[in-house]
């Protein structure tokens, strides 16, 4: 045991060998390399640089000193059968180690200390209880079961002469692993003494053997996902809620220049008092009736194909006949397990294309001399089409479970592997009806419907698809139906046998209003132009005006500018027969640019400035106004220039014409016969509006819908509005509709709108709408660029 304490010789290390000890260290700590392909390959360098250890085998160290093999026997050497791990290597064996371990384990049961467990924690640092010595005199039985898989079964070099050095060195708390890489790393520091320089050059596997704990090294990635595991990044809840951008909550003071209302509080505009004349029907399927037996040979509606060609004309007697046969088929003829399909009040869904306006009619009349509710619905395309899915819904919500079609419509639709009609997505399952002539069934003779078309149940429901793409369903009542032809019939001076060329889309809005309601309860005759023809001949409205001698014409400004590009080759058109040009989409302010445009092509052609008559229109109240001719008594028309920066701020301030950040707009006409309108605030309660302000208009009539079919919320916000005064007061004991229109009320009682709620955008504290963005466009370059674009 005195031969231990003679010291070791140090033996300096070549650069390159520093370097690639460097290196090593380096992987280790970024995770690229494992703890064990670390100390074999330190080892192997470390090997021919270790002073050769007195009491060690020299034939261990001669065989450290040897060179690595030569190419051609290093596959050779990795052909060798491996060593089993549980195997005993007498190479290994040293007295010194066998003695080592004895007097550490005397040392220790002299103080009498409780043997420590050999688990300790990987992040925790060792300390001296923490350490197990170990116990070579059964290491030859119990080493290889206990060994750790991947542990090499034999110790490296022997570098320790007593356990003292060992003991010291785990009381300090220092790793072999680390006083290794400082010398390593650190070739210019002091020398380490015998014992510990032995223990670094030896490396961790070799205190490992021996029991001694090594803090093995850990990648930085590695320990930091371990502290993020125990200290989760994810701050508290409450942090959740506490917006660290404060700056972007603040509300923005309004301008103390921006301009504001100064004009006096407005008062409720009242129309003209709805006429009750002797002359009208009490009802509109009464006029049907009354038409249909007195004048059956009348026309009652034209329609033509896409050549221009009349294809059918529906006489008032052949509507009548045909709406009692479908009304008669659908309440006796459908039955479902021997009970009828249908009762009064359920819902029928209409589907027939734009260019078969007579099917249509029938179908409507025929479901209101049912007691049948229709709802009219667009042509599905596709079974996954985006827009049908809104539709189902509304169908669905609506209960609706038949569907009317034609033949022809019928062959175009999807079909099913079973020949049927497909089931299209978000659609409730449905049976179809087709009602041509053959599959109807002729009514007996004492057979009458027993429809009351006067009261408050719904008449039809009519579909309306929001700015989000939602649909929803506005039903109109009996009552309201029969007091908005009245209406019309005031506004617009209708007669019997008049003709009416229309260009919109009869199954819904002013289309429906006036080609199939207020038409029939007039005996007029209507003209139905399919959108299909007007991409082909955009001039053919006109020409069926000239044809027929129509008195009135239902167009949108689209239409106009159409005719605008396609006359410059019609010579013999002439529209003096006109006595109304009415323009369906007059509350959008740049339908103002196609009207003046219009007129001055066609003021040679026997078209007045009078004739022209923009309209504003809404699904919930129907008519809102419409401007009158001079000999229904209307005021001469008159337009407004104004300052766009004054209506984002929600005010009237008149500018000059010639800037371009103005908006020139058109009055849309009187109020309607019975009605009321006001102005009220947009936003909060409905206070009423000052004159010179901008705000939502407000219409309280008997003309108006009754609700959103099955929404009862939104229901009472939009058809039960109560506006109030400054003070408030309720302005009237009847509830108010709101319509969606901004706009204001002008000179002689005239309606002027701005904008649509729907396009509304705002913008900090400011206002703008999406049609003054269209008007200012047309306003720099109307002709070559907004409305081709269109």
């Amino acid at each position: 045991m005195a031969e231990c304490g003679r010291p070791l010789e140090a033996v300096p290390l070549p650069a390159e060998v520093r370097e690639s000890l460097a290196e090593l260290e380096l992987e280790l700590s970024e995770g690229d390399i494992t703890q064990k392909g670390y100390e074999k390959k330190r080892a192997k360098l470390l090997a021919r640089y270790v002073p050769l250890i007195q009491g060690a085998d020299p034939s261990l160290q001669a065989e450290s000193r040897l060179p690595g093999p030569s190419p051609a026997t290093a596959p050779a050497l990795r052909l060798q059968k491996p060593r089993p791990s549980n195997a005993r290597d007498e190479r290994f064996r040293s007295d010194v180690h066998t003695e080592a371990v004895q007097a550490a384990l005397a040392k220790y049961k002299e103080r009498k200390m409780p043997m420590p467990s050999k688990r300790r924690s990987a992040l925790a640092p060792a300390s001296v209880e923490a350490c197990t010595p170990p116990d070579t005199s059964s290491a030859s039985e119990d080493e290889g079961p206990l060994r750790r898989p991947g542990q090499p079964a034999s110790a490296p070099l022997q570098s320790h002469c007593s356990a003292e050095p060992w003991l010291d060195q785990v009381a300090r708390g220092s790793s072999t692993s680390s006083s290794a890489s400082s010398t390593s790393s650190h070739p210019g520091g002091n020398p380490a003494t015998a014992p510990s320089a032995a223990a670094a050059l030896a490396g961790p596997a070799a205190l490992a053997h021996i029991g001694v704990p090594v803090n093995s090294r850990v990648s930085s990635k590695i320990q930091q996902l371990l502290n993020t595991l125990r200290r989760p990044k994810r701050p508290p809840l409450k942090e959740f809620f506490v917006d660290d951008f404060e700056e972007l909550l603040e509300v923005q003071q309004p301008d103390p220049n921006q301009p504001k209302p100064e004009g006096s509080q407005m008062a409720v505009l009242k129309g003209e008092p709805l006429a009750a004349s002797s002359a009208w029907p009490p009802s509109l399927l009464a006029a049907l009736r009354q038409w249909g037996t007195t004048q059956p040979r009348a026309p009652c509606l034209t329609a033509l194909d896409t050549a221009g060609k009349a294809t059918c004309t529906l006489t008032y007697g052949k509507l009548w006949s045909r709406s009692l046969k479908l009304a008669y088929t659908l309440l006796n003829k459908l039955t479902n397990k021997n009970e009828p399909l249908l009762k009064p009040g359920d819902r029928v869904a209409l589907v027939f294309p734009n260019s078969d306006p007579v099917m249509f009619t029938v179908a409507f009349y025929g479901c209101l001399l049912a007691e049948l509710v229709p709802v009219p619905i667009e042509v599905p395309l596709t079974r996954k089409d985006a827009g049908s899915q809104q539709v189902g819904f509304l169908l669905g919500s609506c209960g609706v479970a038949l569907a009317l079609t034609t033949d022809a419509c019928q062959k175009g639709l999807p079909k099913a592997q079973t020949g049927e009609v497909a089931t299209f997505k978000g659609w409730p399952p449905l049976t179809w009806l087709v009602i041509d002539g053959k599959h109807l069934t002729k009514p007996p003779k004492d057979w009458h419907p027993l429809a009351q078309d006067a009261g408050a149940g719904t008449a039809y429901i009519e579909y309306k698809t929001g700015k989000e793409g939602s649909t929803v369903g506005v039903a109109v009542s009996h009552a309201s139906l029969l007091a908005q032809c009245q209406a019309l019939t005031q506004a617009c001076g209708y007669a019997e046998a008049e003709t009416l060329t229309n260009v919109l889309d009869f199954k819904r809005d002013a289309g429906l209003w006036h080609g199939v309601l207020t038409s029939v309860m007039n005996r007029m005759h209507v003209v139905s132009v399919p959108y299909a023809l007007m991409k082909v001949n955009p001039l053919s409205w006109i020409q069926k005006v000239c044809a027929y001698k129509a008195r009135a014409a239902l167009v949108k400004s689209r239409d106009m500018h159409w005719s605008l590009l396609a006359q410059r080759g019609q010579r013999d058109v002439s529209l003096s027969s006109l006595r109304m040009l009415i323009v369906a989409d007059g509350a959008n302010p740049w339908s103002i640019s196609s009207c003046d445009a219009f007129l001055n092509v066609f003021q040679s052609r026997g078209l007045r400035p009078e004739v022209i008559c923009p309209c504003a229109t809404s699904p919930e109240a129907l008519t809102v106004a419409i401007r009158r001719p001079p000999e229904l008594g209307g005021p001469p028309p008159r337009r407004a220039v104004l300052s766009m920066g004054g209506l984002s701020h929600g005010v009237i301030r008149v500018d000059a014409e010639e800037k371009l950040s103005v908006l020139t707009v058109q009055d849309v006409g009187q109020v309607m016969p019975g009605a009321s309108v006001c102005v009220v605030k947009v936003e909060g309660t409905p206070y009423l509006c000052k004159t010179d302000e901008v705000g939502e208009i407000c219409v309280a009539s008997s003309a108006t819908a009754a609700a959103y079919y099955g929404l009862l919320g939104i229901t009472k916000s939009v058809f039960e509005a109560v506006p109030v005064t400054g003070g408030g007061a309720p302005v009237s004991d009847r509830p108010f509709t709101r319509t969606g229109l901004l706009g204001f009320i002008g000179p002689d009682g005239l309606v002027f709108v701005v904008g649509k709620l729907e396009g509304l955008m705002v913008v900090g504290a400011r206002r703008h709408s999406a049609d003054d963005i269209v008007a200012t466009a047309l306003a720099v370059e109307p002709m070559k660029f907004v409305y081709r674009g269109r």
